[in-house]
């Protein structure tokens, strides 16, 4: 039980800082000079911080009720 607290702690830092290392206006390309203005693809890193911002939702979700349904038992 105390491991699944320690595990939804640690995905909720690492999803915190995966949405906060997302620009939503320019993309992350611009954070270093360069500005390519209009619509793009995601590619690289944007793209990988997508997924992994969705996979540790995902994990955030499955752990919370796992949590809440074994505090119950």
């Amino acid at each position: 039980m105390r491991i699944l607290l320690i595990a939804q702690a640690v995905v909720a830092v690492l999803l915190s800082v995966s949405i906060l290392l997302q620009n939503r206006e320019a993309g992350l390309g611009s954070a270093f000079g360069g500005d390519f203005g209009g619509y793009y693809t995601k590619r690289g890193m944007e793209k990988f911080l997508l997924y992994a911002t969705a996979v540790l939702a995902l994990a955030f979700l499955v752990l919370a009720v796992v949590n809440v349904r074994l505090s119950l038992v």
